[in-house]
């Protein structure tokens, strides 16, 4: 295979991307159709390539973020990884077949047809983000490849490491006609999102996204904006409170909260603020009895990122709140050189705190009171829409309330984060929280061009409906028809 990557160096130059986006499209162009058996083959050989490498992977990433979780490595980077190749693999051939449409009286009846077939749209550019870099990778070229596609991939410069083991496999498994990794910081990103790809998928921050979008704009390019935002959780008062506590502490812990779908904030009713926070307690310290030396707790992934969140903290502090720090084993956080942090719950929040205003990506969690559910529905309401929302509780009138007046990118009802995992479902943000939408069937057809075809049948149409001149008696019972109130 040719190699896969072109290094910091070479991709400063904008006519090295600009050369292989070239090569990739003549590639793509003297291959059409692209036939199901090679779009499997290239989605198998995604699989084999994470799966021979998975230690790999494993060690990679936990190099990069100082430690991570070697099962959640394999639970988040590689199993997310896998699942939708398999899943695109199994359902290729159904998803693939021309879809016929209804036509219009009297066409469908005097022998016209009409179908829509999806087409590979070319070369889809990937701007992968660096909380889960593997799976936010390769679980779009899933999609990417089912349609039929090539790819070029800009990965993280936070995941150095890892960034450059996917470009060696990719080097090994793929001809760069096919797959092409670019390397570089944030200038190769930029030039990067500026190139004339047919499309676009970008996997990151807000802000980012608004610059992604503005240099997709110059060469039109279809944008898919997969981005994160406060995802709230409702509890109500019907909830399981321990329940409802453990299954919000593993999400909001997992990957040390470094998920754009982690719960975000919390809204509980206010006499049930007490036991809530103590249910989050006890539900941490159960799955993390230590953090410091607990192979299972992963580090925020920088120094930048920590000191980050420990200004969101000092900022809260400085507010009014109080923050809860849950260290089970009382262990001394400041003098170590980890980047590892704590769970800290922050009670007392008020609107001007930056806790309540910016996107967390970390284990700090606040708490919100509210009174009626619908108070918690405004709270809601009156912000970003998010990308995920959570509902606790069993009270199913007031369950389709919440659900029915609020907007979000997708729900997990009586858990958190658990609707992405669900190949069949399409996932995506609205608004700030994204653009767009892939996953399973929805990701083959973002990543497709629904091409229409109609086929007209050898009787003059146009004639026998009046459509053309002289028009006379038959045009106008077309338009009478055509022109009921």
């Amino acid at each position: 295979m040719a190699t896969a990557a072109i290094l910091p160096g070479e991709a400063k130059s904008i006519e090295a991307m600009t050369a292989l986006l070239a090569r990739q499209r003549a590639a793509f162009m003297a291959e059409l159709p692209v036939g199901a058996a090679v779009r499997k083959d290239r989605l198998r050989r995604a699989v084999d390539l994470v799966l021979t490498h998975r230690d790999r992977f494993v060690k990679a990433l936990s190099e990069d973020f100082g430690h991570r979780s070697a099962e959640q490595t394999l639970v988040t980077d590689i199993m997310s990884s896998v699942k939708p190749l398999k899943h695109a693999i199994k359902h290729l051939d159904a998803w693939m077949r021309p879809e016929r449409r209804k036509l219009d009286f009297p066409l469908g009846l005097l022998g016209a047809k009409a179908e829509v077939v999806y087409q590979p749209k070319g070369v889809v550019g990937i701007i992968s983000p660096w909380n889960f870099p593997v799976n936010l990778t390769f679980g779009p070229l899933a999609g990417v490849f089912a349609a039929g596609n090539r790819a070029m991939v800009k990965p993280s410069e936070f995941t150095p490491v890892t960034s450059a083991l996917m470009a060696e496999l990719a080097g090994r498994a793929f001809d760069e006609s096919e797959l092409g990794f670019v390397i570089g910081g944030p200038e190769v990103g930029k030039a990067f999102a500026g190139l004339a790809f047919d499309h676009l998928i970008f996997t990151g921050a807000t802000a980012v996204a608004k610059h992604i979008l503005h240099a997709a704009a110059d060469n039109l390019v279809p944008v898919t904006l997969e981005l994160g935002g406060k995802s709230p959780v409702i509890v109500s008062r019907s909830a399981d409170i321990a329940q409802t506590t453990e299954r919000v502490a593993l999400g909001k812990m997992m990957n040390a909260g470094q998920i754009c779908l982690a719960p975000d904030y919390l809204l509980v009713p206010s006499e049930k603020e007490g036991e809530i926070v103590e249910g989050l307690k006890t539900a941490a310290a159960k799955m993390y009895p230590s953090l410091l030396a607990n192979e299972d707790y992963t580090s925020v992934v920088n120094a930048r990122h920590r000191e980050r969140l420990q200004g969101l903290l000092d900022d809260a502090t400085a507010k009014g709140a109080e923050i809860v720090t849950v260290n089970p084993a009382n262990e001394d956080f400041a003098n170590t050189n980890s980047n590892k942090m704590p769970l800290s719950i922050v009670r007392n929040v008020s609107d001007d705190m930056r806790v309540m205003q910016e996107e967390i990506f970390g284990p700090v969690l606040p708490v919100k009171t509210y009174r009626e559910t619908d108070e918690a529905v405004a709270f809601v309401n009156g912000r970003d829409r998010p990308l995920g929302l959570y509902y606790f509780g069993t009270d199913g009138a007031e369950e389709r309330r919440v659900l029915d007046r609020t907007i979000s990118g997708g729900v997990t009802v009586n858990d958190v984060i658990f609707h992405v995992s669900a190949e069949d479902l399409p996932f995506g943000g609205i608004g700030p929280s994204g653009m767009g939408s892939y996953h399973g069937v929805d990701g083959f057809r973002t990543f497709s061009h629904a091409k229409s075809i109609y086929r007209q049948p050898k009787l003059d149409l146009a004639g026998l409906a009046g459509l053309k001149p002289p028009y006379g008696k038959k045009t106008r019972a077309t338009l009478a028809r055509e022109l009921k109130p």
